[in-house]
C-alpha cells in the first residue's frame, strides 16, 4: 500500500488524434498494423462508419461504414495472423433511438477481419462476417472464457424489448475450428433468468485460481457481479461483490451498477473493484476485498452532480492500471459531461482496507470511454479518450479523440 509521503504525482501530457468528430462512443487499442504498437479504433452511433487511427502518425482509414448503429466493440487475433481483428455488436435500437426502443430484430455482432499489411497499405475494407445475435446486444468481449483452444465471444444485452428493466441473456458465442469460413458461431446461454440493465464489463485474465481462463467483472441492475466458468464442476458460476447504488432508485428507477474494472494490490489480481454507479451514475464506488472475513465492503467515494431530467448522470467509463510503476493498480473514471462533471479524475489507494483514496483531474475533455496502452513506446502505460457525443443522451460540444502520455514515472 502506497506511503503518502513518497507519492508518486500523476502528470500526463495531452495531444488531439482528431477532432470535430460527427458522433462518439467507443474507443479501442488494437495492434492494427500487427508491429507490436498499439493503434486506436474509434466510433459513434449514429453515424455507422468505424475508423482505425495508425500509431504514431494518427492518419485515419476506414474500417467499414454503413454499419447500423455500432455499439460495443472488442479486438483480438482471431485468425491467428497479422494483426488484430475486430468484433463489433450493432442495430441496438428500433425508432425512438433510446434503451426504451430495443430493436427485436438487432443486437447482431460481426467479426471484422484485418486485411493484413498490405491490405492496410492498399486501403482494403475489412471482411465482415456474422458471428450471431441476441436482442439488445450492448457490450461483448473476445477470450477464453470455457477452453483455450478456440476465441470465444461472450456478449450482454442491456435491455429488452419487453421492458428496459426485463431480465436478459448472457450468451457465448464460440468460434468455428476455421473462422475464416462464413459459418455462425455456436451459441449458448450462459443466463437468462438473473441480470438486467447490464451497461459496463470488464475481462479479466489471470483472475481466475488455478486457471488460465478469462472471467468477467460485470455492472448491471443487481450490482457489481464477478462471472466465470468453473472447470472443476464444468458449470457456470458467479460472485455478488456488491449491490450498488440504491438510493436514487424512487428517483430515477435506476439501481446497481453502471461500468466497472478490477484493480490489482500487491499480488491479489483482484484486490478491489472500483464502479460508476449507477447506469449513467454520479457514484464513485470502490468494493474492497475483505482480508480476515468473506466478502466485500463496499465505500462511497464521490458524487459528482446530480441526476437529470432522464435520471442520468456523468459518469461512464471506468479503467485500472499501474500508472504510476508501484505495483499496484489505479484507476480512471470518465465523465462524459456537461461542465463542471466531465473529463477524467484518477484515484490512487492509500488505504485500501478502509477505503481511502487521493484524487486528480487528469483530463477536461468529455468522456465516454477511456483506453490504456504503452502507445509511445516507453514501456508505461498512457490512456486516451473519445467524447461522449450520442443523441437523445449527452452531446459533446466539441467531440474528439485525445491522446495521454503518462509522465509520471519521470518526477
Amino acid at each position: 500500500m502506497s506511503n503518502i509521503s513518497h507519492l508518486t504525482l500523476p502528470k500526463f501530457a495531452q495531444s488531439t488524434v482528431t477532432e470535430y468528430l460527427r458522433d462518439g462512443y467507443w474507443l479501442e487499442a488494437p495492434d492494427v498494423t500487427g508491429t507490436g504498437t498499439p493503434d486506436l479504433v474509434g466510433y459513434g452511433l449514429k453515424v455507422g462508419e468505424i475508423y482505425w487511427y495508425e500509431n504514431p502518425s494518427w492518419e485515419k482509414r476506414l474500417v467499414i461504414d454503413k454499419i447500423k448503429e455500432p455499439v460495443g466493440m472488442d479486438f483480438g487475433n482471431i485468425t491467428g495472423v497479422g494483426g488484430d481483428d475486430l468484433a463489433v455488436c450493432y442495430q441496438l435500437y428500433g425508432p425512438g433511438g433510446t434503451i426504451h426502443h430495443a430493436d427485436p430484430e438487432g443486437g447482431k455482432i460481426d467479426w471484422l477481419q484485418n486485411p493484413g499489411p498490405e491490405g492496410l497499405k492498399a486501403g482494403e475494407r475489412w471482411k465482415r462476417r456474422y458471428v450471431g445475435r441476441a436482442t439488445g446486444m450492448h457490450r461483448l468481449r473476445i477470450g477464453h472464457f470455457t477452453r483455450t483452444d478456440r476465441l470465444q465471444i461472450m456478449g450482454f444485452p442491456i435491455v429488452a424489448v419487453e421492458s428496459v428493466h426485463s431480465v436478459l441473456p448472457v450468451v457465448l458465442f464460440t468460434s468455428p475450428e476455421d473462422p475464416e469460413t462464413d459459418q455462425e458461431w455456436q451459441k449458448e446461454t450462459i443466463s437468462d433468468s438473473d441480470f438486467r440493465m447490464i451497461h459496463g464489463v470488464a475481462k479479466k485474465p489471470g483472475v481466475i485460481p488455478g486457471s488460465s481462463l478469462d472471467s468477467i467483472l460485470m455492472a448491471s441492475d443487481e450490482g457489481v457481479t464477478w462471472l466465470y466458468w468453473n472447470e472443476a464442476t464444468q458449470q457456470w458460476a458467479w460472485e455478488h461483490i456488491g449491490e450498488g447504488e440504491l438510493g436514487q432508485f424512487a428517483q430515477t428507477t435506476f439501481k446497481g451498477s453502471g461500468d466497472l474494472d478490477g484493480g490489482r494490490i500487491g499480488d491479489d489480481p483482484l484486490a478491489y473493484v472500483a464502479a460508476i454507479e449507477p447506469f449513467h451514475g454520479n457514484k464513485v464506488a470502490v468494493y474492497v476485498r475483505n482480508k480476515e472475513t468473506p466478502g466485500w465492503t463496499r465505500f462511497l467515494l464521490d458524487t459528482y452532480g446530480d441526476p437529470n431530467e432522464n435520471g442520468e448522470g456523468p459518469g461512464h467509463s471506468v479503467m485500472c492500471r499501474d500508472f504510476d510503476g508501484d505495483g499496484d493498480d489505479e484507476f480512471l473514471i470518465g465523465l462524459r459531461g456537461p461542465d463542471p462533471w466531465q473529463g477524467v479524475i484518477y484515484y490512487k489507494a492509500i488505504d485500501l482496507q478502509r477505503g481511502l483514496f487521493l484524487k486528480w483531474k487528469v483530463a477536461e475533455e468529455s468522456t465516454a470511454r477511456i483506453v490504456s496502452a504503452d502507445f509511445d513506446g516507453t514501456g508505461t502505460p498512457d490512456f486516451a479518450t473519445i467524447s461522449y457525443s450520442v443523441e437523445h443522451y449527452f452531446v459533446a460540444p466539441k467531440a474528439k479523440i485525445t491522446l495521454h502520455p503518462n509522465l509520471t514515472r519521470e518526477g
